[in-house]
């Protein structure tokens, strides 16, 4: 399966086991920074979701009539 090929969920499976990988702390520097492209990687994948549902959402509410902008709230 292709990193494009992957859902929201599963991309953001792998990216806390990378995260939790990296917190531990007993990695190996080459290994840590290969962990970290991935990451990288795999939080660009969320991201691009996030934004076309966002975009998504925004089309149906302005089909329904309401021109207000939908944006994802994320975490802190």
């Amino acid at each position: 399966m292709s990193k494009e090929e992957l859902t929201f969920e599963e991309a953001m499976s792998k990216l806390e086991q990378i995260v939790q990988k990296l917190e531990e702390g007993d990695v190996p520097l080459e290994k840590a920074i290969t962990y970290y492209q991935e990451g990288m990687n795999l939080s660009k994948i969320c991201n691009d979701k996030l934004n076309n549902v966002q975009e998504k959402m925004t089309q149906i509410m302005n089909e329904q009539g309401e021109f207000e902008l939908f944006e994802v709230q994320e975490e802190e």
